[in-house]
């Protein structure tokens, strides 16, 4: 792929992660949302449709997720990269949405900060900001050991 079209490509899907974000409340539902805009230390969790939050918590996570592992392999190239990233993100999303559900279905959490960054690595592409600078400092450590 020509460099002028891989960099037009990895802005088109920045501005597909930033539409999702835009338009998630009419989208996706998630009344988690309001609660934490709100005084969530004080209040206790709002009651939700677990079948209907989870499926959509699925939902966004799966179209992040999509859209940043499409971003890393526009920006590397790399099939074994590839092939890492797409592991790393189903492993982290059982992993994280066990515990979301653990912390959400047993609801005495004397803290609610947990609770709000396991969704929040479940529904904003964080692994994606965390994975690029990773995968780029692995490419300059081969490039330097080759020379």
């Amino acid at each position: 792929m020509k460099m002028s079209f891989r960099i037009g490509l990895v802005l088109v899907l920045i501005l597909t992660l930033i539409g999702v974000r835009a338009f998630l409340e009419p989208l996706f539902y998630d009344p988690l949302i309001t609660y934490f805009k709100n005084d969530s230390l004080t209040k206790p969790i709002p009651d939700l449709n677990f079948s209907n939050y989870f499926f959509n918590i699925f939902l966004r996570y799966t179209l992040n997720s999509l859209i940043s592992i499409a971003i890393i392999y526009v920006i590397f190239q790399n099939i074994k990269t590839l092939i890492f990233t797409i592991k790393f993100y189903i492993l982290s999303f059982f992993i994280f949405f066990f515990l979301l559900f653990i912390f959400l279905y047993f609801e005495n959490i004397s803290n609610n900060l947990i609770l709000f960054y396991l969704r929040r690595f479940l529904i904003q592409p964080l692994f994606l900001f965390i994975l690029l600078p990773a995968f780029y400092y692995q490419k300059l450590q081969n490039t330097r050991n080759k020379t």
